[in-house]
């Protein structure tokens, strides 16, 4: 049951987080729930290096660091959700995204939008992959 039937949802998501909860996908598209899923992938777990920080770890070594990276291998949520059925795309630019969102909005069922982002700290363009959002 549905607290606004007939609204669409949007879920807006990290990909860190994303990684705890991805098998919601496959409910989404089993049920048919018209939900647009956007994950905004800056490929770590930024969450825990602040969490990292705030504790003093600030000094913690490659090797604990490198466990907050989701980049080796780097994940493809798009082909995740594909692969859960959930028809996806990936947005490199904000034009790319929301022309996407549109789309996805605009068309029921269950939807997934990549949104590639910097790596926190870091200006849009400047060792990302792409330009990002």
């Amino acid at each position: 049951m549905s607290a606004a039937p007939g609204r669409s949802v949007l879920a807006v998501e990290a990909d860190g987080s994303a990684m705890y909860t991805i098998s919601a996908l496959w409910t989404h598209a089993r049920e048919g729930l018209d939900i647009t899923t956007i994950i905004f992938s800056n490929q770590a777990y930024a969450l825990l290096g602040m969490e990292l920080d705030r504790v003093g770890a600030a000094g913690a070594g490659g090797t604990a660091r490198s466990l907050l990276e989701l980049s080796q291998p780097s994940l493809d949520f798009a082909a995740l959700a594909q692969g859960m059925g959930v028809p996806a795309s990936r947005a490199d630019t904000a034009t790319e995204f929301a022309g996407q969102l549109r789309r996805a909005v605009a068309e029921p069922g269950p939807h997934l939008i990549e949104a590639i982002v910097p790596a926190l700290g870091q200006r849009p363009g400047r060792g990302a992959t792409g330009p990002g959002l």
